[in-house]
């Protein structure tokens, strides 16, 4: 299966990525930054990485790693499990000295791991939203309690549809519910085009809610300067 996400992003590691990593929906397009996204490195002494920081404790599992940024930074501290449904990206975290680098789907924890196996999880890059519905949240987070301990937090992050509205998002559509929105798109790189990505964006308070029927409680919400991406804090 074509996977130009996870082979435009390894490329760049390697140095042999000659063409752009393009996202689409439609005729709409946009160069997908990768250095800034993936390569930019963990900075835990800016104001943002100080709150996701303080945050987290180990074993840490991190979901959806990309290119081990926060891995990388977060090994040296505890236990990191990194995660990434690419073989490529896995391949690619190896190569930069993430060590344990491992090929499992964060939508399936329960397949992959052990009940209370982590003390902490992180998910940085908007995957929360590939859950699809707010039943398919419910069920991620209640995956997410069983793999981790009672007294587990959890950082993820996601776009607010009110913020999403008022800026050009490549892909947003709207939803007549309140909180809730969506944003279909697909990668393309060197004619290998991927899969359509359809992300359900949800409020804050769209995660309380779902968060009610699990182990999880919001314990605090950190918005971006537009008011568009924010990141939510968990606990048990």
């Amino acid at each position: 299966m074509p996977d130009p996400f996870g082979r435009a992003i390894r490329d760049f590691h390697r140095g042999e990525q000659d063409e752009p990593l393009v996202q689409r929906d439609g005729e709409w397009t946009r160069e997908h930054p990768i250095e800034e996204f993936y390569f930019s490195g963990f900075d835990a002494d800016d104001p943002d990485g100080r709150w996701v920081a303080s945050r987290l404790d180990g074993p840490l599992l991190d979901m959806g790693a990309g290119a081990g940024r926060h891995a990388l930074y977060f090994q040296e501290q505890f236990e990191t499990v990194a995660v990434e449904v690419s073989d490529h990206l896995v391949e690619t975290m190896r190569e930069r000295g993430v060590r344990d680098a491992r090929r499992a789907d964060m939508f399936a924890l329960r397949e992959s791991f052990d009940r209370d196996r982590f003390g902490a999880a992180l998910a940085v890059g908007t995957q929360m939203g590939l859950a699809g519905s707010m039943d398919g949240l419910r069920r991620f987070l209640s995956d997410l309690a069983h793999v981790t301990t009672d007294d587990a937090t959890a950082v993820l992050d996601c776009y607010d549809p009110a913020g999403a509205a008022e800026v050009e998002m490549l892909g947003y559509r709207a939803d007549p519910t309140p909180g809730l929105g969506y944003r279909v798109m697909y990668f393309e790189y060197e004619g290998d085009v991927g899969d359509v990505l359809l992300f359900r964006l949800f409020s804050p308070d769209r995660v309380r809610a779902a968060a009610v029927a699990t182990d999880w409680s919001v314990a605090d919400v950190r918005y971006d300067a537009e008011e568009v991406h924010y990141r939510v804090a968990l606990t048990k």
